[in-house]
């Protein structure tokens, strides 16, 4: 789950990421702990759209002169209870209502607009805003049009998702959407748990001090992070790394394309956190299972999980 977050940080073209497993396991805080560890990022100042000063002419707000600033990535949570207009935007009630204008109330999806949206028990969301976040994703862009206004601002987002599947399957369309995924299960060793059990109750006793402790680990985190940003593109990919990607895709039977390009673009970002020049089959290997598992048709003849399938494909095919 931590690679997977890691290498959506770095390349946000990698689709996003899914997270499955059971309830308790940290899955959320996780996603969220994410938000602190991403360098900052060029916008407009001011700008309710995050855009960059030299893309100022996207700007529904019409910024005559636009100066720069820095801020963090946007990290925005999605309520599942949220209203349409409440993640694609609506019009200005105060406003209109005390001057009379019609003006856009910018949604979550403007919030975070070059960031993260967050969807904690994503299976559970409802269609229509499920429909309205394909339609984003597939676009990068979000339209309103309603109340006489009609609005349109980049909206490329890297959704990050979380559930549990005893309630409820996601749709294929959205799943599809989602580059990556990974299955987070309860630890079964007991040292785990005990160490997890001491730095939840170490946190509840002094947050702060448990902060300061860890404060130089996740500095390190943030400097790799930032490192790997910079590094990726010129992080190359042997043809012979893509045969075997290819390979293995027509091996687990995966549909289309996507899921290739999806384990190239992985294994580059993790090529590019782990300070590498060139892509590995290693590499390659260690990111497959989270970016094809969820591609896979399902077989009912075999009662093996999709990560195992994988698994098995790639010791058939490279030992």
């Amino acid at each position: 789950m931590k690679r997977a977050l890691l290498i959506a940080a770095i390349d946000p073209r990698v689709g996003g990421v899914l997270v499955f497993g059971d309830r308790g396991t940290g899955k959320s805080t996780a996603a969220r702990a994410l938000a602190a560890l991403l360098p900052p990022m060029r916008v407009i100042a001011g700008c309710r759209y995050n855009i960059e000063p030299e893309r100022a002419a996207d700007c529904p707000e019409h910024h005559a002169k636009p100066k720069a600033a820095m801020v963090p990535v946007p990290f925005v949570d999605l309520p599942l209870g949220a209203t349409e207009d409440r993640l694609v935007g609506a019009l200005d009630i105060e406003a209109a209502l005390g001057r009379g204008e019609k003006a856009f109330e910018p949604g979550l999806l403007a919030r975070a607009h070059r960031g993260f949206l967050y969807i904690d028990e994503i299976n559970l969301l409802e269609d229509h805003l499920v429909d309205l976040l394909l339609d984003v994703a597939a676009s990068g862009e979000n339209v309103v049009e309603r109340e006489g206004l009609s609005v349109r601002h980049p909206a490329r987002v890297v959704l990050v998702g979380s559930g549990n599947p005893e309630e409820g399957e996601l749709r294929p369309q959205l799943l599809d959407r989602f580059g990556l995924s990974v299955e987070v299960r309860t630890p079964a060793e007991i040292p785990a748990r005990v160490e997890i059990l001491k730095r939840r109750d170490s946190f509840d006793r002094d947050p702060g001090a448990f902060a300061e402790l860890w404060k130089r680990e996740e500095r390190k985190v943030a400097r790799q992070i930032a490192a790997g940003r910079e590094a990726l593109e010129s992080v190359t990919v042997p043809d012979a790394v893509l045969g075997d990607a290819a390979r293995l895709c027509q091996a687990v039977g995966a549909d289309g394309l996507r899921g290739e390009l999806t384990v190239m673009r992985a294994a580059r970002a993790l090529a590019a956190l782990e300070r590498g020049h060139e892509v590995t089959r290693a590499q390659m290997l260690a990111v497959a299972p989270m970016a094809l598992r969820h591609r896979l048709r399902r077989n009912v003849l075999d009662e093996t999980g999709s990560g195992v399938r994988i698994e098995r494909a790639a010791a058939e095919l490279f030992g």
